[in-house]
């Protein structure tokens, strides 16, 4: 096999579609953990949530996707703040063990509302994507949308979070959350508008993911693990870290994936995850002690 053949080079360009929709998913949950310090588990069922709303405003009510599109987005982001405002905010002072419990519970929760709801049959807004030809190398036109507003949605959360005041607030809170109160900044309010903002990015997600698969009560399970993992791998809270970390990841499953098989790639992407922990515990842009 040549090392760069036009095969391997179509994994590689795949992995890094992948690792755009890892890096903004990664970026939620970085961002909920960086300031109010408490791991949602759950994080991924918002994102399915998000696709339910998407396929039921888009087939059931028949709006037009650019309207289902911003139902989706608004529906989580509104689910992410009473998350916080009932769910979390209670726990906030508990140990960190009974704060993941309360998350896993919502996941099962929303696991079990889909269900009820929507049954366990897979759904889709009936519209699929064609691939298009760079040469020789076949590319996924959703993946590559996909791709391209998660970059831009990186893009405009950092700008956020270093032109706006809610930004600066929300920085500042995740670096001093005890002296913050003493200059005038509410850490109820933040902590709230972080998880809207957490939750908005999660209903992004929902809007690129529904272009490529199908809706089920269980999707989030195959992304909430991958996502949970890029974040420790980059270092929870730390937004810089998931991002390097997501495309690291990505790799390694797209490229372990033609190297050996698909399920190989995964493997490959865990080992590789189990090793940095013990090399680099606190993430991969840590600095060694």
């Amino acid at each position: 096999m040549e090392f760069f053949d036009i095969f391997l080079v179509e994994a590689i360009l795949n992995g890094i579609l992948l690792g755009g929709l890892l890096a903004l998913l990664s970026l939620g949950l970085n961002l909920i953990f960086g300031v109010i310090d408490v791991v949602w588990i759950s994080y991924a069922e918002l994102m399915m949530i998000g696709m339910y709303a998407i396929y039921w405003a888009h087939t059931m009510l028949g709006w037009p996707l650019y309207f289902a599109f911003p139902f989706g987005i608004l529906s989580v982001a509104i689910l992410g703040a009473a998350m916080h405002w009932f769910i979390i905010r209670p726990v906030l002072v508990a140990e960190p063990i009974n704060q993941l419990l309360v998350t896993g519970g919502v996941l099962f929760f929303l696991q079990a509302v889909a269900t009820v709801i929507f049954g366990i049959d897979f759904k889709n807004i009936g519209i699929r994507l064609p691939s298009f030809m760079l040469g020789d190398i076949s590319l996924s036109m959703a993946r590559l949308i996909a791709f391209m507003v998660a970059m831009i949605a990186i893009a405009a959360t950092y700008l956020f979070l270093h032109k706006t005041y809610i930004g600066t607030a929300i920085r500042a809170i995740s670096q001093d959350r005890n002296i913050m109160p003493l200059m005038g900044v509410n850490p109820s309010r933040i902590y709230l508008m972080t998880s809207a903002v957490g939750g908005a990015l999660a209903g992004l997600a929902s809007c690129l993911l529904v272009l490529q698969y199908d809706i089920h009560p269980a999707i989030g399970l195959t992304f909430g693990p991958i996502t949970f993992l890029v974040c420790v791998m980059g270092g929870l809270g730390n937004l810089v870290g998931g991002f390097v970390a997501a495309f690291i990841f990505a790799q390694l499953i797209s490229v372990g994936g033609y190297v050996f098989a698909i399920e190989w790639g995964y493997v490959l992407a865990f080992v590789f995850f189990i090793a940095m922990m013990f090399i680099r515990p606190e993430g991969i842009l840590s600095q060694r002690r």
